[in-house]
């Protein structure tokens, strides 16, 4: 597989594997816009889904540029991560957050969570 890619394997897919993560959730990282939950996957590569409902975002525009930008973020990272599922919850306000700011969160908050399940399951 390719370092650079993010191709099905690397995207949560199905009803049950989002339902999972939500049930087992062993790790979390919060933030004032979104939440990380995250989940073990058994795998040898780390997976990712996005929640970002319209109540939360409310223009599709923005929308799809917070999907973009987590997207991108964890294709170039995804190498420094551990197997886990990750979702990506958005919050109120998210659509404030220009893309720049966006991705130093994101940046930290994936970061609290590789460190907490390297701690947790070496």
């Amino acid at each position: 597989m390719s370092a650079q890619t993010y191709g099905k394997t690397l995207r949560l897919l199905s009803p049950g594997d989002f339902k999972q993560v939500f049930d087992k959730a062993t790790f979390r990282a919060p933030h004032q816009h979104f939440m990380l939950l995250a989940c073990s996957n058994g795998l040898e590569h780390p997976r990712l889904g996005l929640v970002i409902s319209k109540k939360n975002v409310r223009h599709a525009v923005n929308r799809n540029r917070i999907k973009r930008q987590v997207r991108e973020y964890f294709r170039l990272h995804q190498q420094e991560l551990p197997a886990i599922d990750c979702i990506f919850l958005a919050r109120r306000g998210l659509d404030q957050v220009d893309s720049p700011t966006l991705v130093k969160q994101l940046q930290a908050q994936f970061k609290r969570l590789s460190k907490k399940a390297l701690r947790d399951n070496p």
